[in-house]
């Protein structure tokens, strides 16, 4: 099983910090669906020590959601080590985790996120300085590296568990791919071929073979899914039952995907209140409706939705008209 530091995990199965994803109400459905270690959105450690309320909220941790990792940024040093603390002393996280793989303009120019991968000395003194000041067990999520002509995992690596990071997660694409193309699984074999920390498993696991392939070729400790869990956290399930047993489990039917969907906008809701949570499911629902026979038909609507009892109207219509819209289909 995965363990880091003093956390054990039940199993490997990760889910990653997915930005305008990961709030509670998502992540605590990825917890019941089984995921042994989930990951909060990442949060600027400058707004962490601005103290707002939007901020704050965002390092919520649910008892629920537990085993939990709640991921940081930054640039600069003082900032990042005050903000960790904050983690550390003032929220239930179990793991603190330091972003070094954001490939977005506006993180990397202010030398946080991916900017790290260029420069190895930069990852020991950061990590050296927040784990030092911390008591909770500090992991860093990086990318193989910042292009094709610049990829310095392995010292890269080497400097974070120098440095007193716990583990490791590695995402298979440079910066310059953003999300594009291919992960390269063999960058993530050579980081945990470098060090003894727990590594983690990052890119292109979108089905429960991908990820029981990617712990046969690399050797890594973990498996870490982003996208593939999107409006699908049966996919995290899967994959834990897959890896038990070796055995697949069947898609859920359609009354069911809606209800965990329901599920989800209400959690949110109660979160974020009706007006922005409802924009907010916008963009899952239609994830969970993705690939639903007949669902082409009600996401143009589900997409001008505004309030709950709108939404639940749309969805149920759905459901009731599906033995129409699969023989149409067909």
């Amino acid at each position: 099983m995965l363990k880091i530091g003093d956390i054990q995990m039940k199993n490997r199965v990760v889910l990653a910090p997915m930005a305008g994803v990961c709030n509670p109400a998502f992540r605590l459905i990825a917890k019941e669906f089984g995921t042994g270690l989930v990951c909060a959105e990442m949060v600027s450690d400058k707004a962490i020590l601005h103290g707002n309320k939007r901020t704050r909220e965002m390092l919520f941790v649910d008892d629920r959601e537990k085993p939990l990792s709640l991921q940081i940024f930054g640039g600069d040093r003082a900032s990042l080590v005050e903000a960790a603390k904050v983690v550390d002393q003032e929220t239930n996280a179990d793991i603190i985790d330091i972003n070094m793989g954001c490939p977005v303009p506006k993180v990397t120019k202010c030398d946080a996120g991916a900017r790290w991968l260029l420069n190895p000395d930069k990852i020991y003194e950061m990590v050296t300085a927040v784990t030092a000041a911390v008591q909770k067990p500090v992991t860093v999520k990086m990318r193989i590296g910042w292009d094709s002509e610049h990829i310095f995992i392995e010292q890269n690596a080497k400097a974070a568990e120098a440095a007193g990071a716990s583990a490791i997660s590695v995402h298979g694409r440079t910066r310059e791919q953003l999300y594009t193309g291919t992960a390269d699984w063999s960058w993530i074999k050579l980081a945990k071929d470098s060090v003894n920390i727990p590594v983690i498993g990052n890119g292109d696991v979108n089905t429960p073979e991908d990820a029981k392939r990617m712990l046969d070729t690399t050797g890594c400790d973990g498996v870490m899914i982003g996208r593939g869990a999107l409006g699908n956290p049966w996919m995290l399930y899967s994959t834990i039952h897959y890896l038990e047993t070796g055995e697949l489990v069947e898609d859920p039917a359609p009354e069911e995907k809606i209800r965990i969907a329901v599920l989800h906008m209400d959690r949110l809701i109660a979160l974020r209140g009706e007006n922005v949570a409802i924009r907010e499911m916008r963009k899952h629902l239609s994830w969970y409706l993705k690939g639903l026979k007949g669902s082409a038909s009600i996401k143009d609507s589900i997409m001008e939705g505004t309030t709950r009892s709108e939404m639940i109207g749309i969805l149920d219509q759905y459901i009731a008209n599906l033995p129409q819209l699969v023989a149409a289909e067909a």
